[in-house]
């Protein structure tokens, strides 16, 4: 949308305040409110945040090391609104919002997870080719019951449905009519395996506008539940008697005209072309280096045991859900790569950039993936070495990030140095914690 557009909406709908949001390094919707009568001057001039942001972890604490803090006075960042993402929000009266791009001494920030996506579908685009994604997310819903976060639904094994039993308040039904008022496609919702779980798969399309549309999901989601008592969460597995929640990612890839998906071959090994099975390839090389953004803090690992229809084994299968990349059956313009790995609360914009740019280092090294795995890689491949294993904790995740030489070039400097410094204050934070299971387990033996 032009600028002349968007000012006649915020005046025709009686907008009084339109959010300026960003994403952060976690995920979150970071940004500012402005009064309608500003928003002319924003969108010229943006607005100013604390570039240190990018420094702070989730308990408020600011990692050394960072590049974004004490090294340039604790300065300001340039947010600047990209027109083309303005909605109005049909939940919140009066209010529209916009997504920000970010910028620092006049240039687009090095560490932005939107600008370095935008940096690999460059990539892409050069080569002539058009990556084509979609999201399939999924969370819990909690309510207060006597001061403590329970279950919003207690029914078991209710996978596959969609009706008051499983969601009294309609939530999802909001949050879908939401999403549409908004002009954002979701293509299916329904209940998951486990009580309060819920999956949305978001229509595919160019990928920075499917990221910008999950991110902006993941705030409906929460925002939505919060209006209404409950409180909703992406995390890996928030609870020890449910299971995990997955964000898995779908990857095709098509030429310029969109016409041809370029991962479908007919006359080729499984229907894939030799672009697939190389993409493939540099995704299952680069497996255990993108793990820390991926799976992207403490709690994502509990997530990856055998059996929980996560990823574990790093191989690759047809159809087949016990296997890191599993390739669904649709062929022709379904064809595409389907990565198991990333947890519910991961970075959309980090997870889209990390293993785009792993399946382009295959295409551009035309890496061989080898046979599909076949059965059950959790049951025959247990006691074995054959293949690698993802990453079992964070810490072991951050040390695969540190030593990737691909993750050095496909993210940028600048990016690996702040998420170390962040990520490793994390990890030092939680391993010097003592947990509750410690102190019931061993305090009154020990």
């Amino acid at each position: 949308m032009e600028k002349k557009e968007v000012l006649e909406i915020i005046k025709a709908q009686g907008i009084k305040t339109i959010r300026v949001d960003f994403c952060d390094h976690y995920g979150i919707n970071r940004g500012k409110g402005v009064p309608a009568e500003r928003f002319s001057h924003v969108i010229d001039d943006g607005i100013h945040c604390a570039l240190p942001t990018f420094a702070l972890d989730l308990g408020g604490n600011v990692a050394q090391g960072t590049g974004t803090a004490e090294e340039v006075g604790y300065a300001d960042m340039e947010a600047i609104p990209d027109l083309s993402t303005f909605r109005v929000i049909p939940w919140e009266e009066n209010t529209a919002r916009v997504i920000a791009d970010l910028y620092f001494e006049g240039k687009p920030l090095a560490i932005s997870p939107r600008g370095i996506l935008k940096k690999v579908v460059q990539q892409y685009n050069e080569k002539s080719l058009r990556p084509i994604v979609g999201s399939e997310l999924e969370f819990y819903l909690f309510q207060k019951v006597e001061g403590k976060w329970d279950y919003y639904a207690d029914k078991t094994s209710m996978v596959y449905t969609m009706n008051p039993m499983v969601d009294k308040l309609n939530i999802i039904g909001k949050v879908k009519t939401a999403m549409a008022q908004m002009g954002y496609s979701v293509l299916y919702f329904n209940h998951e395996f486990f009580p309060s779980q819920y999956e949305i798969n978001i229509i595919h399309g160019d990928v920075v506008e499917v990221a910008d549309t999950t991110f902006t999901f993941k705030q409906v989601v929460k925002e939505i539940a919060f209006q209404h008592g409950l409180m909703a969460t992406f995390m890996g597995k928030p609870r020890n008697d449910g299971g995990g929640s997955g964000y898995h990612l779908h990857i095709s890839l098509y030429d310029e005209s969109n016409q041809k998906n370029l991962f479908h071959d007919p006359k080729g090994k499984h229907g894939l072309s030799p672009l697939a099975l190389q993409s493939i390839a540099g995704q299952l090389k680069h497996a255990r280096g993108m793990s820390a953004i991926l799976a992207s803090n403490v709690n994502s690992y509990k997530r990856y045991v055998p059996g929980a229809f996560a990823a574990y084994h790093v191989v690759w299968g047809l159809d087949n859900r016990t296997t890191y990349i599993r390739i669904p059956p649709e062929r022709g313009h379904g064809t595409r790569i389907e990565n198991r790995a990333p947890d519910g609360s991961a970075n959309p914009y980090l997870v889209f950039a990390a293993t785009l740019a792993a399946g382009l280092d295959g295409i551009t090294c035309k890496l061989d993936p080898g046979e599909p795995f076949i059965g059950d890689a959790y049951r025959l491949l247990e006691g074995t070495n054959q293949y690698p294993l993802v990453p079992l904790s964070f810490g072991e995740a951050l040390e695969e990030f540190k030593k990737s030489d691909f993750i050095r070039k496909a993210m940028g400097e600048p990016f690996v140095k702040m998420f170390l410094a962040v990520k490793e204050m994390e990890w030092n934070r939680f391993r010097n914690y003592v947990t509750d299971w410690e102190f019931n387990e061993y305090a009154f033996y020990l």
